[in-house]
């Protein structure tokens, strides 16, 4: 069972927090974890790349000579494909990316993501975690104290506009809500600084 350590407002060690097995313990499924970071990225791409066709451009609306008698090529028209100014054919249009993926095998995936990230003691729990008004200098100073080189992944259990705020010009910080969890942000941080709350949302949700 992995354990790791809880962290108070002040980025000061208060104890230890067991994670369950079946979550954070679990055995990793790179191809799991490859295939959801795929179908993730394929997502995200917007797809609106739009080419004309014959049918779409401008002009060419008369035959540009008659059928017969001239000892050209017959045209009816001058955006055929093989005119300069043309249509296209072939060419891409707006279209999803979006791929499927089964629920069993996403709900694997991050499990496995998390349990990867617990075996690296890259995990930490946050309790208390609260401030007053926004203020980036009091969040600075406190995921400073994790002494990380990479991205640090703040998981919060429900909307927090000061938090949110207050690290949100902070570069190497990004705040995700437990619900909007996903792998690749999990892969792209160095570290998952997890609520209390976030953490016991995780456990619920995801034990098998």
């Amino acid at each position: 069972m992995p354990q790791v350590s809880v962290y108070d407002i002040k980025g000061e060690v208060v104890g230890t927090r067991d994670l369950n097995d079946a979550v954070f313990g679990a055995e990793v499924n790179r191809n799991a974890v490859h295939s959801s970071v795929i179908r993730q990225l394929a997502g995200r791409r917007i797809g609106n790349a739009d080419t004309k066709t014959r049918g779409e451009v401008s002009g060419g609306g008369k035959k540009p000579w008659r059928q017969k008698g001239t000892g050209r090529a017959r045209h009816g028209s001058t955006r055929s494909p093989i005119w300069t100014g043309g249509g296209t054919v072939f060419g891409p249009h707006p279209r999803s990316y979006a791929r499927g993926l089964p629920k069993k095998v996403r709900r694997l995936a991050l499990v496995s993501a998390l349990s990867d990230k617990a075996s690296k003691d890259a995990i930490k729990i946050m309790d208390g975690l609260a401030v007053d008004k926004p203020k980036t200098s009091t969040m600075a100073a406190l995921m400073g104290k994790f002494d990380v080189s990479g991205n640090i992944l703040l998981v919060l259990d429900g909307r927090d506009v000061n938090i949110e705020k207050s690290v949100a010009n902070i570069p190497w910080v990004k705040s995700i809500l437990v619900d909007n969890l996903n792998v690749f942000d999990i892969l792209n941080s160095e570290l998952l600084l997890l609520t209390k709350e976030a953490a016991d949302r995780l456990e619920e949700a995801y034990v098998l």
